[in-house]
């Protein structure tokens, strides 16, 4: 809903608008989780994240940390590592969120670096209010709240038996106050050493195995990744490259530089954006600028929809998620899934045509593999599917017949395309709890579960003809819709058939895999202290 060639009239996006008017633009681009670790993982590989291990069975849904052990298995084989292998220069610019290290600091087991990138520079895990040192924590408040409302009781108590003991009101030992105090500072100190250093811990730059700044600098983010970017092309612009440029922007604290503060009519989170298709713009001049236009695949998405719960008092800073119900970590409704999809290159694809097909960002996998002379993996399920077909033109329907939607392990929906009528039809088997009831959000909780109290199951199944009725608002039943028992029931068998292809994966986003370790914990210097800015000290060197 934020980007004008998808409908949006007040948010000005000229250069991701001209890709899709010189390019493919999909309209049910679907994302394989409506948050932003599983779906990453998804899109690397091609896989549903459930396969992987990266879909969540705890209410973690993603890394916590850079010094958890989770993270994207060194098994899993990324299309930037098939391209590596057909001797392509591959780089990652930006976020990364998929894990660092396993068993010790420097093994970097889940680094990009070992996932087939050649190059990184950005951030091993993902922007936070925390990066900017706001008072407004947005790594599990909640439980950063009871933790210190737990402290709170504790220190209380300890004060209530000194006050006691050194007035006379009541005996009690010194033992058993130096006992509770030793018990406080203990919990004290478990909990903040990584939720009170979170902008030491997660918030830093690499470039591939080295930190060039602990805790990183916010403002000058947007400046290096641009740079960083525009090098790599112009250093392989004379060889096959894969460039992933991760962008940070539209994730709050949505850091924008003051060049572009009060630009758009919708606050922070529109001059956000509007910064975001500057970079864009920017990396097309890059291409345009050294010849490679003709010969550059270009592909635009996101990893998920908008955040509907993120705001600041009453200005919304999650974006918004136009005519779909729901958003960001809603495990079916389209509002977290349905994403931008669009793709360029001239004189191979058509420009200016729309593709209302069924799509996934799984489907970049084959496609770049394809593209490279690459073999698609056959010792393991690929759910993506090329989509060079369809945006060539050669084929009229999406090869997707059936699409899963999962909320962690949960599956959530499922959208079957009846090709031979044109129709797309979706399912929910379970759907969260708004509150208020009537907000399409969990306000309450910050975002919505994928499971437990928070969420609803239907059965019969909520049933949608999203051909019809794209925003989710009136579910048939046997009255309204005389398919509505073969439709379930051809979903039914659908879900019997996909189970059976699932198998065991050890669960990287288990309560053990999603804890800190401080052993595991990348530092610039000495742990704990853990602190340097080597960009401003190359910056001086260079002047």
């Amino acid at each position: 809903g934020d980007v004008g060639c998808y409908g949006n009239d007040t948010i000005r996006t000229p250069h991701i608008d001209g890709l899709a008017k010189e390019g493919v633009r999909l309209t049910q681009h679907i994302a394989a989780a409506a948050v932003c670790t599983p779906s990453r993982a998804a899109f690397l590989t091609g896989r549903y994240p459930i396969r992987s291990g990266m879909a969540s069975s705890t209410e973690r849904r993603i890394l916590f940390w850079n010094g958890c052990s989770g993270g994207l298995p060194p098994n899993e084989t990324t299309f930037a590592r098939i391209l590596h292998q057909q001797g392509y220069s591959t780089a990652l610019v930006g976020k990364w969120h998929l894990g660092v290290n396993c068993k010790s600091h420097r093994d970097h087991c889940h680094h990009p670096l070992n996932h087939g990138f050649e190059y990184f520079y950005g951030m091993p895990f993902t922007i936070l209010n925390e990066c900017q040192g706001t008072d407004d924590p947005e790594l599990s408040k909640s439980l950063q709240d009871t933790h210190w409302l737990y402290t709170q009781i504790i220190f209380l108590a300890v004060f209530t038996l000194l006050f006691g003991k050194l007035t006379f009101l009541f005996s009690v030992k010194w033992k058993i106050i130096v006992c509770v105090t030793i018990f406080g500072l203990l919990y004290f100190l478990s909990w903040f050493s990584s939720y009170g250093f979170t902008k030491y811990w997660n918030c830093i730059l690499m470039r591939n195995h080295e930190i060039t700044e602990q805790p990183m600098n916010v403002e000058k983010t947007t400046s290096n990744m641009l740079k960083e970017a525009v090098s790599f092309i112009e250093r392989n612009k004379h060889r096959p490259f894969l460039l992933f440029f991760s962008l940070l922007h539209v994730h709050t604290p949505l850091i924008t530089t003051k060049e572009f503060l009060g630009r758009s009519r919708h606050g922070l989170y529109g001059d956000n954006v509007e910064e975001m298709d500057w970079m864009v713009g920017r990396l097309l001049d890059v291409i345009d600028k050294e010849g490679l236009k003709n010969t550059t695949f270009i592909y635009f998405a996101s990893d998920h929809g908008g955040s509907v719960e993120a705001h600041r008092g009453n200005v919304r800073l999650g974006g918004w998620n136009g005519i779909y119900k729901g958003g960001k970590g809603m495990g079916g409704w389209e509002g977290g899934i349905r994403v931008p999809g669009i793709v360029r290159w001239p004189g191979v694809l058509p420009a200016g045509i729309v593709i209302n097909e069924p799509t996934s960002i799984m489907d970049i996998f084959p496609t770049v593999v394809h593209l490279a002379g690459g073999i698609v993996p056959q010792d393991r399920v690929i759910d993506g599917r090329t989509l060079l077909p369809l945006l060539q033109g050669t084929l009229q329907h999406s090869e997707h017949e059936v699409m899963f939607h999962y909320c962690g392990v949960v599956l959530h929906a499922v959208r079957w395309h009846q090709k031979d009528r044109g129709t797309v039809w979706k399912a929910h088997y379970v759907t969260p709890l708004f509150q208020p009831e009537d907000s399409g959000a969990c306000f309450e909780r910050g975002i919505c579960p994928c499971f437990g109290d928070g969420v609803t199951h239907h059965d019969p199944p909520l049933l949608f003809d999203l051909s019809q009725d794209p925003s989710e608002e009136n579910p048939l039943s046997t009255d309204t819709e005389p398919l509505f028992d073969s439709v379930m029931k051809r979903i039914g068998k659908a879900v019997e058939e996909h189970r059976k292809t699932l198998t065991p994966v050890p669960q990287q986003l288990s309560p053990y895999n999603n804890v800190w370790k401080p052993w595991l914990q990348p530092c610039c210097g000495t742990f704990p202290f853990c602190w340097c800015d080597k960009e401003s000290e190359k910056a001086d060197d260079m002047l």
